[in-house]
């Protein structure tokens, strides 16, 4: 309790620009942990939505009808269920004859990696705030460590005998901005790589299902 209380105090009696430096290091490390908590849950989501579409897509692969159903979601439509009707959509905007099939199969194609583009940069913004977070808040907790620790040793000018006791409190109050950069950083690392490898995985999800339906655009007649 001590402890808790001294380290209190310390943050309480830092000067002003390393308050100021915690103050901006809370609020970043506030927004990275609403961000991981957002961004989790849309990946989250959008694995439920493959999973799903997977299921009804395995155990009806007529095309059509399948179409027919998912445009009906209109502006409700998950991010799977986007890139199959837009792709559908173009395979059938024109009619056309068995010479014709390929090219226009070719166009669906497109406009589905298109739209997967699209998927995968939504999944993905954000992100960069992440990074940023944590490659900036160490330097940023080491700036007000050092600006803190130089203030210090200011002081010591005006006292005739410099001891630790004397040194000791600025320095615990300097080194307290780096621990606060720390605490913003690192949660924000572990969650960067973790949501970019599993926004990696989605997008090879997405990749895998319109190849596979290039195949079947191809097929049709």
């Amino acid at each position: 309790m001590d402890n808790s209380l001294s380290i209190f105090s310390l943050i309480l009696s830092a000067g002003f620009v390393v308050q100021v430096v915690m103050f901006i290091l809370v609020l970043m490390s506030i927004y990275s942990w609403a961000l991981i908590l957002s961004k989790k849950k849309i990946l989250i989501d959008a694995n439920k939505d493959i999973k799903l579409f997977h299921q009804k897509f395995s155990a009806d692969v007529d095309l059509e009808k399948l179409a027919h159903q998912t445009l009906q979601k209109a502006t409700n439509q998950s991010s799977i269920e986007r890139i199959f009707s837009t792709g559908f959509q173009e395979l059938t905007h024109t009619t056309s004859n068995s010479n014709q099939v390929l090219i226009d199969a070719e166009r669906a194609y497109r406009i589905m990696n298109t739209t997967v583009n699209n998927e995968v940069d939504r999944l993905d913004s954000g992100l960069s705030i992440l990074a940023m977070t944590a490659s900036s808040s160490p330097y940023i907790g080491l700036f007000g460590t050092v600006w803190g620790i130089m203030h210090s040793f200011i002081g010591l000018a005006s006292v005739k005998q410099a001891t630790i006791a004397i040194v000791a409190p600025g320095i615990a109050e300097a080194l307290i901005a780096t621990a606060f950069g720390l605490f913003a950083a690192i949660p924000a690392t572990i969650a960067y790589n973790r949501l970019i490898s599993q926004v990696g995985s989605i997008n090879n999800k997405y990749t895998a299902f319109v190849e596979q339906l290039f195949v079947m655009f191809q097929r049709q007649k």
